[in-house]
């Protein structure tokens, strides 16, 4: 019977590895999102056989409740609100393996191994971070607490005496005989840290945060799977913990950033408006739906930067349907696509292939940087600071950071509602570069306009 538990789980491993390389293409995304669920359905029927549990209603009724509250979900989330609710996925995930830490402590039969016990510890530590943290960020990016960082008097000292205290009670584990009480005192550190982390951090840096926390998760996940003698749970829990802090690594260098530097303060203080005035003072030029479709009609070469404004706005179907039309008009269009635009990871590719956007046409942001000084006209929609010029000067608040380089197309015509800030809380000088046109509108109703004046030109 071990031969083929341990063959399910080694079998389910290769399901999660393979699901995770489909992710990495959006084409095999679909695919790579059904063999990691096939290979998860697989580990949990391995168990139930190999521990010999027979309650096959109750588990079943609990698939069955969670299948249709994730698929109700999947539904209804709408795309802008999509970053929230994997916010909120990941610390269910955290609260979940706190909760099975909690109750194999409770449970074990004294003498329990050391490493038992300070992985229970640490399963409980990290996974309540998670939860309070994810919950923290879901409401940031969900409009209920302002998206600017909280400063709190002496934060970093709190955070440290927090952070020593919550490892403290980890410690003292091994050298109770019943570890199981220290994991309410544990949990409300735990909670308290993971809020401390992320009021501090302002919305510029949400996307690095989701990423994670999704690690997090993974890592609460394979310490709850060590306590259990589950290799299916510490290879899934590794798989999430360590291709999340890859991603969150790969995000923090596309903004330039340190992880320490996101997690000891974020982007989003708001400038003087004088820093606003000096940037613009007069030197922005409006255009209109008209003149933007004259140039249009002369182009042979568009370039579009989606923002998280497109997404907003609801805009997706309005941008196909400019697009269908140039291209039949044999303009050819291009769409580039900032790792951090929108607010996680993947965002403007999600929302683009809602639409059936060609894969082939999504340009990742070296190879658009690369095409644009061909480009006739960049469109930019509802982006603000990961096109913002001010990165490539050293005393600015992004210095360093990549940006998609509009500036170089022979013209820029920027679809945004105000000269707002973006979430790092700069004035942006593309607005008002002598290149650069702005289309005051929202996106949906902008773009459908431009569509219209096309038509009718």
């Amino acid at each position: 019977m071990q031969d083929w538990v341990a063959l399910g789980y080694l079998l389910g491993g290769v399901l999660f590895v393979c699901g995770l390389m489909g992710l990495s293409q959006p084409r095999r995304a679909v695919a790579g999102n059904g063999l990691g669920a096939l290979g998860m359905l697989l580990c949990v029927v391995v168990t139930l056989l190999d521990r010999g549990m027979v309650h096959w209603w109750g588990v079943l009724g609990g698939l069955l409740v969670g299948s249709a509250a994730g698929a109700i979900l999947a539904q209804r989330v709408a795309m802008t609100a999509m970053p929230q609710m994997v916010g909120l996925f990941n610390g269910l995930g955290g609260t979940a393996s706190a909760l099975v830490a909690w109750a194999e402590l409770h449970q074990a039969m004294a003498p329990t191994p050391l490493a038992f016990r300070l992985a229970g510890g640490l399963s409980v530590l990290i996974g309540a971070v998670t939860l309070s943290g994810s919950l923290v960020a879901a409401a940031k990016l969900h409009g209920l607490v302002g998206e600017r960082p909280w400063h709190l008097p002496q934060e970093q000292l709190l955070k440290a005496l927090t952070l020593v205290a919550a490892l403290a009670l980890v410690g003292a584990f091994p050298f109770l005989a019943d570890p199981a009480m220290l994991v309410p005192p544990l949990m409300v550190m735990a909670l308290l840290l993971g809020v401390q982390i992320t009021v501090a951090i302002g919305g510029a840096d949400m996307p690095v945060v989701i990423a994670l926390m999704n690690a997090y998760s993974g890592l609460a996940g394979a310490a709850a799977g060590f306590m259990l003698a589950n290799s299916a749970l510490v290879i899934a829990g590794a798989l999430v913990g360590t291709s999340g802090l890859i991603l969150t690594q790969i995000m923090c260098r596309a903004m330039n950033r340190s992880m320490g530097n996101v997690l000891l303060g974020g982007f989003g203080e708001p400038q003087a408006q004088a820093d606003a005035d000096a940037v613009y003072g007069g030197r922005v030029k409006a255009t209109s739906a008209a003149e933007i479709a004259l140039l249009l009609d002369g182009a042979q070469q568009v370039m579009v930067v989606p923002g998280y404004g497109l997404a907003v706005a609801q805009a997706q179907y309005a941008l196909r349907d400019l697009v269908h039309f140039l291209e039949g008009r044999g303009v050819q269009v291009s769409f580039a696509i900032h790792p951090v635009a929108g607010r996680m990871p993947g965002h403007m590719n999600v929302l683009l292939a809602e639409v059936d956007i060609p894969y082939e046409q999504l340009l990742e942001l070296g190879q658009a940087n690369a095409q644009l000084s061909l480009v006739d006209v960049a469109i930019v929609i509802g982006a603000n600071d990961v096109v913002n010029p001010s990165a490539n000067d050293p005393s600015s608040p992004i210095a360093g950071m990549a940006i998609v380089e509009v500036s170089q197309a022979q013209l820029v015509v920027v679809i945004k509602r105000s000269l707002s800030p973006g979430f790092a809380g700069i004035p942006n000088p593309l607005f008002a570069m002598d290149n650069t046109l702005m289309f005051f509108a929202d996106a949906k109703e902008g773009l459908g306009a431009i569509l219209a004046a096309l038509k009718t030109g």
